[in-house]
């Protein structure tokens, strides 16, 4: 019989791995000391206030703009954590450094191919080819962007962290239990993948341009600027259906993003598994907990105090156990559960 989860996506982080559930959104991070820190929120989606833009098309949009903020803030919460950074990020730093990633996006995939193609002027005029040339040097950008990183030491250990959040989330939809052991069964490429999701970004704007003919070149920018949000809730809602379907076709279609992977994910290390399956439990609600045997966790709190909770309500029964949940919903930074799940 099919088990029938909750959407769940994530990100990897510096140390530590971000999980974004219906309610909460929580990032574990484990710390020089050792210790794992799990700090959580609320998830705050502007789809919830206005339930239209969890329409298709438009809630790909809101995806997009909501994950690169979370993103950066957990980003700057684990450099915090890991010892990396004295401290967070304020709102004014956080939104200069999303304007700041934005104008390097649309110089290096946007101002850098579409100039570019200009050289192919000497084969043909044609706009529909200039157009397809232009997506198809973007793509190479693209390509050669992700594999460079993938050289960075730092950014290797992340994707281990990458591989360890795919593993855990693969673990949870098949079942549980959400064990170390179990986990690492599982593969490090999953279909609703961010790199997936920007492969199909890439190969959708292709099509998109492909027919705005040939302007000149500041109008070309504008267009292209002008289109991402139609861009990305296209390859939002392919990316969504992937992951849902069980279609062969599909599948064979997406294969592509699940080979990319092969770069931004790396195999983790139990001890990174035990940080993503905690981040993992600390979204999900009870009676998901319950099914894939997963540990109520006390926030913020020592790994060893909340295995050594765990141990005791195991001994005592389930009205122990039932203490120990509602303790932990006391003792971290959000202590309730408040009334669109990311993407992996």
């Amino acid at each position: 019989m099919e088990n029938k989860c909750s959407m769940v996506g994530g990100q990897a982080v510096i140390e530590g791995v971000m999980m974004r559930g219906p309610k909460l959104v929580a990032t574990a991070v484990r710390e020089p000391s050792g210790r794992i820190t799990v700090k959580t929120e609320p998830v705050n989606s502007i789809g919830d206030r206005y339930p239209i833009l969890k329409k298709p098309l438009l809630r790909g949009v809101v995806s997009l703009v909501e994950s690169l903020v979370l993103g950066i803030k957990t980003l700057s919460y684990s450099a915090q954590m890991a010892g990396d950074e004295d401290e967070q990020l304020s709102n004014r730093e956080l939104a200069g450094t999303i304007v700041f990633a934005l104008v390097v996006a649309v110089v290096l995939f946007i101002v850098i191919p579409t100039g570019a193609a200009r050289l192919f002027h000497n084969i043909t005029e044609d706009p529909v080819f200039l157009n397809l040339m232009e997506g198809l040097l973007r793509l190479v950008i693209f390509l050669a962007y992700i594999y460079g990183i993938s050289l960075m030491k730092d950014i290797r250990r992340v994707f281990q962290y990458h591989g360890a959040e795919h593993k855990t989330i693969h673990a949870y939809e098949a079942g549980g239990p959400l064990t170390v052991e179990n986990v690492q069964r599982f593969s490090t490429l999953h279909p609703r993948c961010g790199t997936a999701f920007l492969l199909v970004v890439m190969v959708v704007s292709i099509f998109v341009f492909a027919f705005l003919g040939w302007p000149d070149l500041w109008l070309r920018i504008l267009s292209r600027v002008v289109l991402l949000p139609v861009v990305a809730g296209i390859s939002y809602e392919i990316i969504r259906f992937a992951g849902r379907t069980k279609n062969p076709l599909v599948h064979t279609a997406i294969l592509p993003g699940l080979w990319l992977q092969k770069i931004t994910t790396n195999p983790p290390a139990d001890e990174m598994v035990e940080v993503a399956i905690q981040s993992l439990e600390a979204v999900l609600p009870p009676e998901e907990l319950a099914r894939v045997g997963g540990i109520p966790r006390v926030t913020d709190a020592p790994l060893e105090t909340v295995v050594d909770k765990a141990a005791d309500a195991a001994e005592r029964g389930s009205t122990a156990a039932a203490d120990v949940k509602a303790s932990a919903e006391t003792a971290g930074d959000t202590a309730e559960e408040p009334a669109l799940a990311g993407r992996n």
